[in-house]
């Protein structure tokens, strides 16, 4: 079996959480049960993830304390979470201005604790990606120390069903300027913009030699639909699933979906595989 990188996955601290978020997290899962087994217990996950056959996971946590609920706390939780098996489990952290004394050094800290990429949610967060034009030196000083470390971001772009979401500053298009003005910095644009902003993601990738999107919380079968020409992009576009992210169906199901489109092969094992295990190798 060919392995695969669900890039894309919410293993997190879910006590964190604010009530109304964990409510629609809960809502019409029968599997919950196993989603909070598996927050507790990274073996139990990482034997989840054999019986899918997927080798790696990136594990998304981000600040977001007033929408979500999560503190810079989740970041040494990720961070500890992933050390039980680190060739396997990709820990992504978060910081966010205002949070924290210093977000520059803050960078620097979660690069030493083994965090290998920052998530901004600019729909969590309030703000825009490109809010450092605007004079928000910690933003700036984020991106400045991500780039230095050689640590991608990864922003949620597209549409967030959340209570309190301010879906205004997940537009594609506002990270435009991250990558002229850092030109080193890998950005990942999560969910390729799903559902509204599709065409801007797919320009943003195919402009800037170090954008790429995933594909996360896309529903395979529409894949095609938004991304007719996904292929011209396969060197830059990541699989995920968002699991077990509300709505999102299991992962298995993702898989075979995304299997049976009517992509060639190589593009496949691209998206798959090989582009995660080029900007993170173990």
């Amino acid at each position: 079996m060919q392995p695969i990188i669900d890039i894309h996955v919410h293993i997190m601290p879910y006590s964190m959480m604010k009530p109304s978020a964990m409510e629609l997290m809960k809502k019409g899962r029968k599997d919950y049960a196993d989603v909070e087994r598996y927050c507790a217990d990274p073996k139990a996950f990482l034997a989840f993830l054999d019986t899918l056959g997927v080798e790696r996971a990136g594990l998304i946590n981000y600040v977001a304390p007033k929408i979500i609920g999560f503190t810079p706390d989740v970041n040494d939780w990720s961070a500890k979470y992933c050390s039980v098996a680190p060739d396997r489990l990709i820990a992504f952290g978060g910081v966010l201005p205002g949070t924290v004394p210093d977000p520059g050094a803050e960078v620097d800290r979660l690069a030493k604790l083994g965090i290998r990429a920052i998530k901004m949610h600019p729909s969590h967060q309030v703000l825009s990606p490109n809010d450092y034009m605007d004079g928000n030196r910690g933003l700036a000083a984020i991106y400045e120390r991500a780039q230095a470390n050689g640590m991608p971001i990864m922003i949620h772009t597209g549409t967030s069903i959340f209570p309190g979401a301010r879906n205004l500053h997940a537009q594609p298009m506002l990270c435009d300027d991250v990558s002229i003005d850092y030109p080193n910095l890998v950005v990942i644009l999560a969910h390729g913009g799903r559902p509204l902003w599709m065409n801007e993601a797919f320009f943003l990738v195919r402009r800037h030699k170090n954008m790429y999107m995933d594909i996360s919380g896309i529903p395979p079968q529409k894949l095609m639909e938004y991304f007719p020409r996904i292929e011209d992009v396969a060197d830059k576009v990541l699989w995920g699933t968002d699991w077990p992210g509300p709505g999102v169906p299991e992962i298995r199901g993702n898989i075979e979906k995304f299997k049976a489109l009517a992509i060639g092969e190589a593009a496949k094992r691209k998206i798959l595989y090989h582009n995660a295990a080029r900007l993170f190798p173990k």
